[in-house]
């Protein structure tokens, strides 16, 4: 990560710098605040980060290039229902995978309840197929947790489930939903990701992810942005793929989120994140 975390909250200003997608930092200048004043706040709040991945250092080839970078990194991404990762980290996904770097799609639910009129076997098996196509379009291979959605249970017996799926993938860093959510399926991916983390040692990095804020996901404030601006289209494209959720309903919504979090981050396009304060971090690349 470059620099040192500063407060980020609306409302809070701030004195940072945050560096554009050349890879220039700039200074963004706001009122200034007192030591205590921010200590005030509560050490809790998250801290602003530049845009970036978190590639631990790994170089990042063109997409022309065909390199393999000096490290390869496993990347997981859980999601409740196909459409979910895609909506919160489709641009992301993509830069991973184009950087040369393995990404897995893990969906804890087959989207069984989600289409009107079908049966769970008849929507889980359309649903299946459009994640299929959107993982094709990003360049990542999907994965099912077994569960079904409209019966998603967190339990101990589901906990250890999970947990086993999740360390047989032998994840670098994971992204998993925000658990302060309106839909249960969201709270209990990230409930299962969170005790894969915890019972596992914490050994990858654990990053948050949002979706619909402000109808589903609600108090985030993120700490890492990654700029989406060149991969926004196939983010567009992975989304539409799922032509059995109306991605003409759910898309404006998530295209409005990634234009104001680039505005906070000073790009055009970017995705947020929360990476737990006690996962490991390490730097961040220049963006672009």
């Amino acid at each position: 990560m470059v620099g040192q975390d500063k407060t980020l909250r609306p409302g809070v200003p701030f004195q940072d710098e945050f560096l554009t997608p050349g890879g220039r930092a700039r200074a963004r200048t706001m009122k200034e605040i007192t030591r205590r004043e921010l200590l005030n706040q509560g050490a809790g709040l998250a801290g602003a980060a530049a845009v970036g991945l978190p590639l631990a250092r790994a170089a990042e080839p063109s997409q022309a290039s065909g390199v393999t970078p000096v490290r390869r990194l496993k990347v997981v991404v859980a999601g409740a229902h196909p459409d979910d990762p895609e909506t919160g980290c489709g641009g992301t996904i993509a830069r991973y995978s184009d950087a040369g770097h393995e990404v897995v799609v893990l969906y804890l639910t087959r989207g069984e309840r989600g289409i009107k009129g079908k049966s769970y076997d008849e929507a889980g098996k359309i649903r299946t197929a459009e994640a299929q196509k959107a993982c094709e379009i990003l360049k990542a291979r999907p994965a099912f947790a077994g569960q079904v959605n409209g019966m998603v249970e967190v339990t101990y017996a589901r906990y250890d489930e999970f947990r086993k799926t999740l360390e047989a993938e032998k994840p670098d860093l994971v992204y998993t939903q925000w658990p302060i959510d309106t839909h249960e399926d969201h709270r209990a991916t990230s409930l299962l990701t969170y005790d894969a983390w915890l019972r596992g040692g914490k050994k990858f990095a654990l990053y948050y992810y949002e979706v619909m804020t402000g109808q589903q996901t609600s108090h985030f404030w993120p700490t890492h942005y990654v700029d989406i601006t060149s991969t926004e289209a196939r983010k567009r494209q992975a989304c539409y793929a799922h032509a059995s959720q109306d991605p003409d309903g759910f898309y404006p919504l998530h295209d409005e989120m990634d234009r104001f979090r680039g505005h906070e981050c000073g790009c055009h396009l970017a995705e947020a994140f929360i990476r737990h304060v006690q996962s490991p971090d390490d730097s961040l690349p220049e963006a672009g």
